[in-house]
């Protein structure tokens, strides 16, 4: 990074769990930062910390998961006049049940998060670290992303996407300058399953040891700073990776349902 300046991170989802302690992994490892959520006062509570430990630090109340939502973000940071070294695509969605149950809006937000404004993101940043031939993006995916998931089908999907296309702009960009990192955790201790409406579910009953969210964001920024293609938080994680990956499907969906269900 050019040394007279400190490097400027934007990070969405920002307001809590795994993004904030990725927010504060950047803030204590020098960098200055751009937090972007729907919860604004949560972030300038977080705003207030980060400037303690010598961040410059901005707050943009945005709403990824409606249309326009990544464009109107966008346009903020090119109003305040921001060059962005550091891409952290933390914001996500998630949503339990069978697929025909859940909700129409519920599903079109999730895709406009984890994919829609993920996707736009990352494409309007990415030319300008390649000019600089500096930068870092980072996209939150899961360990769901490596294998099909019933009763969360269309979140382990977009997980997949979020995969795929990080290990792809990962390879298109070596010898750039910019490095790609995919985070791939497995159930951390988030709001996320109560915001998914998965607090039923065999795995939120059964996971009374959640790898805590600091753990997560601190193997994550690690991984990036090393300029990793994907880090997957966790050994028994890696295990289920490989597993959902390798092991064939008529064994890893039902075991997968059993999970996801209430029994």
């Amino acid at each position: 990074m050019d040394s007279t300046s400190r490097p400027l991170a934007l990070v969405t989802g920002a307001s809590g769990g795994i993004g904030a302690d990725l927010a504060r992994e950047l803030a204590r490892h020098g960098h200055d930062l751009v937090l972007s959520a729907r919860g604004v006062p949560a972030m300038e509570t977080l705003a207030d910390e980060f400037r303690a430990l010598g961040s410059t630090v901005t707050v943009i109340g945005a709403d990824l998961g409606r249309p326009g939502g990544a464009a109107a973000l966008l346009d903020e940071v090119q109003r305040r006049g921001f060059a962005v070294d550091v891409l952290i695509n933390n914001a996500g969605l998630g949503a339990a049940g069978r697929f025909h149950q859940n909700e129409p809006g519920r599903i079109t937000e999730m895709l406009e998060v984890n994919i829609v404004s993920l996707t736009e993101l990352t494409r309007a940043l990415l030319p300008g670290m390649i000019a600089r031939r500096r930068g870092r993006i980072m996209l939150v995916a899961s360990i769901a992303g490596f294998q099909p998931g019933p009763r969360m089908a269309v979140y382990f999907a977009t997980k997949a996407y979020v995969l795929s296309l990080g290990e792809a702009l990962a390879y298109e960009l070596r010898n750039s300058g910019v490095t790609v990192t995919t985070l791939c955790p497995g159930a951390t201790a988030t709001n996320f399953f109560n915001a998914a409406g998965a607090n039923h579910s065999l795995m939120a009953k059964k996971m009374r040891r959640m790898m805590p969210s600091q753990d997560v964001a601190r193997l994550g920024y690690e991984g990036m700073m090393a300029g990793r293609r994907v880090v997957v938080t966790g050994a028994m994680n890696r295990i289920t990776a490989l597993g959902g990956r390798y092991a064939p499907h008529w064994l890893t969906l039902p075991v997968t349902d059993l999970l996801m269900s209430g029994e």
